[in-house]
């Protein structure tokens, strides 16, 4: 036994010291990328500065003595926690780089240290020189601000059973329908199968599908599409709230259509994939902003592809949070309409939380609602493939017992003393449960040849081909109660689509082959554009290198000038004028415009700095008057901002802010919503 835990021991340090060695590689990686593929898109850069600014620092439970030679280091004399929290400070020769702080940081944020881990990433921002490297490292302190602010909103749902499968098969032990899973590539998504997405869900009767593909950014985004007058829609986006920066995998439908659960590793989450539910809005007849699901549901690691049963019993998804990334453990809870949140203060606690321990209670457990096959020919043969797979789980389970018992009997000839009791009672534990099981399988096996004997005087005929393949089937966890019955894959895709009416992207991009505008008509207000070069004949789309959108514009001088993209800040020109320098344009500088006439860059500075938009969040009351106190608890801990109450067309309305941006507002949203207050809206308006 010893020897059993000394090995457990080292194995779990190799893990640690492997997974931080991989972690360096793929950081300094990074690092050394060429400067187009590490800058920040955007959106992913608005919602860490926006961020940055709404959800305070905790209090830092590290102490930091100096700046210039000081490192933290793990309190060894911590006995009764197995993971070891950074809580003392002692002085070295030499103080730790930001890469190393960054490191450190990820090492305690996917141990759910979120507090200690926003203090690594802040002194890993403040000890950094490189502009590039804090804005990667501000994205990973984000990720640690919402695993700390989540906290305070956890689930505490029963478990009832969790096992260990490949990542390329995992989808089909799910209790959902046969043949419904179709192999990738297909007329859907033509990815060749990721780390994580192997398969796109689509059962033969639906006839509205939401699915995951790649966009021509290589970007995982949320589609739908209708079957229609015998052809399938152009796919379009869902909506741009459940669109980011990061992949949105697995989106699965609710079995009455009004909300939507899928992954996603760009949405206000705490690192890797985390699980989201949007519901449907009658009155906008849109998706809502979708929100994050929360402990244990969600975690640091991946976690994706999260079902209820449509038999109402249970809840299922998928995580690799306690596995190698080449496998999953799906997780079986009890369903619960009224999730009771609460407030985890404890790391020790919250881990406990989200490991998911079964609560090993067979009452607990209904197989009959999972384990039956989709088998539809009639009630008769519906009976007879129960029957079969009771049969088969009871199979199952009487192998593993007698496997386990043997190689207790094998030890049980070499043990002495306590192990010989120990293994002795255990044996004589098992050939009772054994004798226990087989006398269920003689008795399942009668039921099974007397429905037989019913067939024959019915007259009822059985597909031998679908007996066969279910006979054929595999199962598995039946040892722990409950039983994963594996699908079979579905048929590829065969699809025809009506044409999209497809719309000029004026989004600025350097592509393969470049694009000339559609319209040569500059939009209304201030715009920015970078001129690239001026010529005496038109250019050649070899000339433009890739550059999208180009406008032409013919001179006085009947020569003509090329200009590139159309942004709406001086920050979002500047940041893509260095990408037109790199590819060949030396000269490239950047034009301001404003109603379609060129000014000067400093009149549009100026002129953009005058006009504001404010964004404000209102809240409506379920009761037309009064807001809930804990609503008002969330607004104060997620915002200094004001809240007035106002009356609007006879409505009474509770309006946040103002606020710079809209993605400073969703945490707010999030937390309202994971308290239970979901009738919330944003506006915006410009001032001067």
């Amino acid at each position: 036994m010893y020897l059993l835990l000394t090995i457990t021991s080292v194995v779990y340090r190799t893990k640690s010291y492997l997974l931080v060695a991989v972690s360096s590689l793929l950081f300094l990686g990074c690092l050394f990328l060429p400067a187009e593929a590490q800058t920040t898109t955007d959106k992913l850069k608005a919602k860490v500065d926006s961020l940055h600014k709404v959800m305070a620092a905790p209090k830092a439970l590290i102490k930091i003595v100096t700046a210039a030679d000081t490192v933290v280091t793990a309190d060894t004399s911590r006995k009764s926690d197995p993971v070891q929290v950074p809580d003392t400070v002692q002085t070295r020769d030499k103080r730790l780089t930001p890469s190393e702080l960054v490191l450190k940081a990820d090492s305690l944020r996917l141990k759910y240290y979120f507090k200690e881990s926003v203090d690594f990433y802040k002194r890993a921002i403040s000890f950094s020189a490189d502009s590039l490297q804090k804005s990667k490292i501000e994205e990973k302190l984000i990720l640690g601000q919402n695993g700390l602010s989540m906290m305070d909103y956890c689930n505490q749902p029963v478990v009832v059973s969790k096992q260990k499968f490949s990542l390329k098969e995992f989808f089909l032990f799910y209790p959902l329908k046969d043949r419904s899973w179709r192999p990738l590539p297909n007329s859907l998504d033509s990815d060749r199968g990721s780390s994580i997405v192997r398969a796109t869900y689509l059962p033969d009767s639906t006839k509205t599908i939401y699915y995951s593909a790649k966009d021509e950014d290589g970007i995982r985004n949320i589609y739908l599409t209708h079957y229609k007058d015998s052809l399938w829609t152009a796919p379009e986006l869902l909506n741009e709230d459940m669109t980011s920066s990061g992949d949105e995998i697995y989106p699965m439908v609710s079995r009455d259509g009004k909300s939507i659960y899928f992954a996603s590793s760009g949405l206000y989450g705490m690192g890797g994939y985390d699980l989201y539910v949007t519901t449907w809005n009658k009155e906008t007849k849109d998706w809502n902003i979708p929100v994050n699901m929360g402990f244990p549901y969600s975690s640091p690691y991946d976690d994706f592809l999260f079902i209820n049963t449509d038999d109402g019993k249970y809840s299922i998804f998928a995580s690799n949070r306690e596995c190698s990334k080449d496998s999953v453990y799906l997780y079986v809870l009890e369903y619960d309409s009224m999730p009771v949140r609460k407030a985890v203060s404890d790391e020790r606690e919250l881990r406990n939380l989200v490991s998911l321990t079964p609560v090993n209670e067979p009452q607990r457990l209904d197989n009959a609602s999972v384990t039956t096959p989709d088998i539809t020919d009639n009630a008769d043969t519906k009976l007879y493939m129960s029957k079969m797979n009771e049969v088969k789980a009871l199979r199952d389970s009487i192998s593993v017992l007698t496997n386990s018992t043997s190689k207790e009997r094998v030890a049980l000839s070499d043990a002495v003393g306590a192990d010989k009791d120990r293994l002795t009672q255990s044996i004589i534990a098992k050939e009772t449960a054994l004798a226990s099981k087989q006398l269920d399988l003689d008795k399942a096996v009668k039921a099974l040849q007397q429905i037989e004997m019913t067939f024959l005087a019915k007259g009822v005929v059985i597909d031998p081909s679908k007996v066969s393949a279910e006979a054929d089937k595999e199962v598995v966890g039946a040892s722990t109660g409950y039983t994963f019955s594996k699908k079979t894959m579905g048929s590829p895709l065969s699809m025809k689509f009506q044409k999209s009416e497809t719309t000029f992207d004026y989004s600025f991009k350097i592509l393969p082959v470049g694009k000339f505008a559609e319209s040569g008509s500059m939009p209304s207000g201030l715009v920015y554009q970078i001129k690239v070069f001026t010529i005496p004949s038109h250019a050649t789309v070899n000339q433009i290198k890739g550059l999208s959108p180009v406008f032409e514009k013919l001179g006085p001088s009947l020569r003509y000038t090329y200009y590139a993209g159309l942004f709406k800040s001086y920050k979002d020109v500047l940041s893509n004028l260095n990408k037109v320098k790199k590819i060949g344009f030396r000269s490239a500088s950047i034009v301001a415009f404003m109603d379609g006439k060129e000014i000067s860059v400093q009149q549009a500075r100026v002129a953009e700095a005058k006009t504001v938009t404010d964004y404000f969040l209102k809240i409506y009351p379920d009761d037309g008057q009064n807001l809930p106190e804990i609503a008002i608890t969330v607004v104060r801990q997620q915002s200094s901002k004001d809240v007035a109450r106002v009356v609007e067309g006879g409505v009474v309305t509770y309006v946040v802010g103002p606020f710079d941006s809209e993605v400073e507002i969703n945490p707010i949203i999030s937390a309202l919503k994971a308290a239970g207050i979901t009738n919330v809206a944003v506006t915006s308006h410009d001032s001067k």
